[in-house]
């Protein structure tokens, strides 16, 4: 399955935050929206970087009491691993696990089209290792 169509299924709409807004503010957006990650853009609205709730946690535990006031560029990661919309499945999933990330922004042509979790990518195996058993179950029994 491509990445393409996990996106058609699942939506382009892409949380994104300034680099300039503060910690508080992208914590509060990922409450309000449940999310686990903004994708961090540029005032042209350039993929610059991602913030997760781990970036902000881990933050939060060096220095509590300046947490607060930091920016998201002070706390998101940098140098951001993307995927192409015609990409597998199993290669994103296989890049997220080697890297030890969770989110992949989805970028084609230089533009950000949309984002895939973990979460995302583990649904769509399930649902097809699920209808490939089913096929083989009916196959089975009709022949």
């Amino acid at each position: 399955m491509l990445i393409d169509t996990i996106l058609k299924d699942k939506g382009g709409v892409v949380t994104t935050v300034l680099a300039t807004d503060t910690l508080l503010e992208a914590a509060c957006l990922l409450d309000q929206k449940r999310i686990g990650a903004v994708v961090a853009v540029d005032d042209k609205g350039a993929l610059i970087g991602v913030l997760s709730e781990r970036d902000i946690v881990r933050r939060f535990a060096r220095n509590a009491a300046k947490t607060v006031d930091m920016t998201v560029a002070d706390a998101m990661t940098r140098g951001v691993i993307t995927a192409s919309p015609s990409e597998t499945l199993d290669t994103c999933l296989g890049r997220m696990t080697d890297r030890r990330i969770r989110h992949l922004p989805v970028v084609a042509d230089g533009k950000l089209k949309g984002i895939i979790s973990i979460g995302d990518l583990v649904k769509h195996k399930i649902d097809s290792v699920l209808a490939e058993a089913q096929a083989m179950e009916e196959y089975i029994k009709g022949g």
